[in-house]
């Protein structure tokens, strides 16, 4: 029998045939209209084929042009992965993927220690000081099968662990170092279930430690259970794994497993319904840590008591969620981040009485991955904001600094060019204020707009540093709005929400606010408008120039959905039930009578602005039939549409020269198509 992960290769194998096939032929052959819009289907320039990507329609796109972008996509970023004893584990790009590299010492030099065509980008770092090696994850393609490898620090070779087709994610560590946790659908493609593996000790390793390599021995400790489920920490003596099981942004469930006798106990079984986010035992394994969005509106940081299983709220005067936290080996440092109106705020206390550990300033941004060495001295992450890519430091909390350990590559971009976001907000159909983020150029006024959307739909804009967004500012003088829409994360549990089942539309109805908000602000210009966005966004996106298409001059679409339907029918089964919770279920009949209502697809009659659709072949959230049926409809309406379909990436574009052909052709289309 062939197991579902491998068929679900074979189909997406299939479908790639049908696409290029479909690409070399126009796809829509014989229909009016072509990819620019100025020639009919007879003398349509055929699909080109670059490397790895189809281009259809796409004009080519002027050296000049392209030059100018490089100098931005040619900045590099760094992220924390972990210590490995006192040196630092960091994920980074040094040519067309990133891989994982060491850093010996701060700004040290960079010594690379993955190599491939495929991106690597995770690793999960022993907590044993003199550990022999590292887990980290790789897939191919895009397809987000991830395989996990030993990375052995020794000889550098790396050696696959898992079943080299499957699913393979959230590597846990035991804090011995002798036991690791990860979730996997092997078993049938679609349950989430959850493995241990050990490792096996060497000659010299004293009682307790294991320095060796994991051995091909596992236990089952979650199995059949249905989909979601993760691995969230293990007891100090690593008898006992918390695990929780994800069933929508808006509810989980944390349980307690006993990896001796296999029992499953839930935790927290009459909170109700309640997100929870992460967990972890204290340093004595009685007490809990987690995060949930209980009592009110935001995620809080809560310690389960023991046996008693009473709970204390650690910030219940914190007006927003608490996005991260971590625990000093010892017990004796808790870390958290909060998710401050899109910016993050490091606090570290001292345990057990909550004592404010004293911090160095540290610039306003996204904190990201945080990690304490094994002695507790110092606390890594990623720190990335608006006007800097992603770096790596830690604080020391010996000489109470911030040591900055890498200097990222601007890319030859002088940073006082670089433009940072103002936060703003604007009242939306029913009153409500929504907010977002808006970059005005240097240039004078009036300033053609971009709305950029995020995905998610759970997702939250955050000013990170964007290369594409700079250009956008700086090189094309287009001032780039990008608003957090009912729905979105970061604003409270009832904000979350105002977006589900039969309300769906409701935050297409805030892009039409905005437009509002754009034709009433003087240095903005109205008639020069264009909306872009990512997966869900990319549905935002078809769904704004279907709704205020007389409003837009064109609309960019990368990996969206198009149809909700047929989107929940053909994502990967290990995702299914998962996106039903937030948009509804298609087998239900009137929900799918909603569902097709709303969808672009059906409302294509209604969009007649240029589009510039890109899409992953290998794209296991949104496959990308997604794509191509928007493509071909809007082909035989005549709709001008170019579309650039990667064979070797998945949900986006993760390898440099994609990205960067990507991100050329979507400036020519502005240019062409809202500035020319």
């Amino acid at each position: 029998m062939t197991p579902p992960a491998v068929g679900a290769a074979w189909r997406r194998a299939a479908l790639g045939a049908t696409l290029t096939a479909a690409a070399a032929g126009g796809l829509a052959a014989g229909a009016p209209g072509t990819g620019d819009g100025t020639a009919s289907a007879a003398t349509a320039p055929e699909p080109v084929v670059r490397g790895q990507l189809v281009i259809d329609g796409v004009p080519p796109v002027p050296a000049a042009l392209k030059a100018r972008l490089d100098a931005y996509q040619n900045a590099r970023s760094a992220r924390f992965r972990g210590w490995l004893g006192d040196t630092a584990l960091i994920a980074t790009r040094f040519g067309e993927v990133s891989q994982l590299h060491r850093v010996d010492a701060p700004l040290g030099m960079r010594r690379q220690l993955t190599f491939g065509a495929e991106p690597v980008w995770n690793a999960a770092v022993s907590p044993q000081p003199g550990a022999s090696g590292f887990i980290f994850a790789k897939d191919v393609g895009g397809g987000e099968f991830h395989q996990l490898f030993w990375h052995d620090l020794a000889t550098g070779s790396a050696t696959l662990l898992t079943d080299g087709q499957s699913r393979h994610s959230g590597v846990v560590w035991a804090p011995s170092g002798c036991r690791f946790a990860y979730t996997t659908t092997e078993r049938n493609g679609v349950d989430w279930d959850i493995h241990v593996r050990t490792l096996a000790p060497t000659e010299d390793d004293a009682p307790g430690s294991c320095r060796g390599v994991p051995t091909a021995e596992r236990t089952v400790a979650v199995a059949g259970r249905g989909t979601g489920w993760s691995a969230a920490g293990f007891a100090p003596d690593g008898t006992r794994l918390l695990a929780i099981q994800y069933l929508s942004i808006n509810a989980s469930r944390l349980f307690e497993v006993d990896l001796e006798t296999g029992a499953l106990k839930r935790l927290l079984e009459g909170a109700g319904a309640v997100s929870i986010r992460d967990a972890r035992y204290g340093a004595a394994g009685e007490d809990i840590f987690l995060s949930a969005d209980f009592p009110g509106e935001y995620v809080n940081l809560h310690r389960r008591h023991g046996e008693r299983g009473t709970l204390t709220n650690l910030t219940p005067s914190l007006p927003w969620d608490v996005e991260a936290f971590a625990l000093s080996p010892d017990g004796g440092k808790l870390a958290l981040v909060a998710n401050e109106g899109g910016v993050g705020k490091l606090a570290v206390w001292r345990m057990p009485g909550m004592a404010p550990v004293p911090l160095p300033a540290i610039p306003p941004g996204l904190v990201q991955g945080l990690g304490f060495s094994a002695d507790g001295k110092r606390l890594g992450f990623a720190l990335n904001h608006a006007l800097a890519p992603a770096d790596v430091y830690a604080v020391d909390f010996e000489t109470t600094t911030l040591v900055r350990w890498t200097a990222s590559e601007l890319g030859g971009l002088p940073s006082e060019r670089l433009v940072a976001p103002e936060r703003v907000s604007y009242e939306s159909f029913d009153g409500l204020s929504i907010p977002a983020f808006l970059f005005r150029p240097h240039a004078g006024p009036p300033h053609p707009v971009l709305i950029d959307i995020h995905g998610g739909p759970e997702g939250q804009y955050r000013p990170a540093f964007s290369p594409t967004t700079q250009f956008f500012v700086n090189e094309l003088g287009m001032a780039v709005v990008a608003p957090n829409v009912r729905g979105s994360s970061g604003y409270g549990k009832s904000w979350l929400k105002l977006d589900n089942g039969y309300r769906r539309e409701d935050s297409v109805r805030d892009i039409g606010a905005l437009l509002d908000w754009i034709a009433a602000t003087e240095d903005l210009d109205a008639g020069r408008v264009a909306v872009m966005g990512g997966s869900y966004g990319g549905y935002m996106a078809l769904a704004a120039l279907a709704h205020f298409g007389g409003r837009l001059r064109a609309g960019i679409d990368r990996v969206g959905i198009s149809n909700f339907v047929t989107f929940l029918e053909t994502t990967e089964g290990y995702r299914q039930d998962l996106r039903r919770a937030e948009y509804g279920d298609e087998r239900d009949p009137a929900m799918r009578a909603f569902l097709q209502r709303i969808s672009p697809l059906n409302q294509v009659a209604r969009i007649s602005q240029p589009l510039l659709i890109s899409q992953g072949l290998n794209d296991p959230r949104v496959p990308a039939s997604e794509s191509e049926q928007m493509v071909a409809a809007l082909k035989r309406r005549g709709v001008p549409v170019w579309y650039v379909l990667a064979r070797d990436e998945g949900h986006g574009f993760r390898k440099k020269a994609n990205r960067d052909y990507q991100w050329a052709a979507t400036a020519l289309f502005l240019k062409r198509r809202v500035l020319d």
